[in-house]
């Protein structure tokens, strides 16, 4: 899977969730630059993504996300091996 693809469907799990249309995530954005990425929304993406991709992030890995970019490359790791 490209990285183009990974951002698309996260484009995708972020406006289900967000019940937002037509986001458009970068490696930069983070939760301050999304209405409505908040603790309890984090949560629920995060949930979503595992689901979606058939993968699991340990809580240090959530810890360490800064960013798109950082969730991006994450999943980019586990899926690839």
């Amino acid at each position: 899977m490209t990285e183009e693809e990974i951002y698309k469907q996260l484009n995708e799990i972020f406006e289900d969730i967000l019940e937002i249309d037509n986001i458009n995530l970068t490696s930069s954005t983070t939760a301050d630059d999304v209405e409505g990425w908040d603790s309890l929304a984090h949560i629920s993406l995060i949930t979503s993504i595992e689901r979606h991709f058939k993968i699991k992030f340990s809580m240090n890995e959530i810890v360490n996300l800064h960013n798109v970019g950082n969730l991006v490359s994450l999943i980019e790791q586990k899926i690839n091996n």
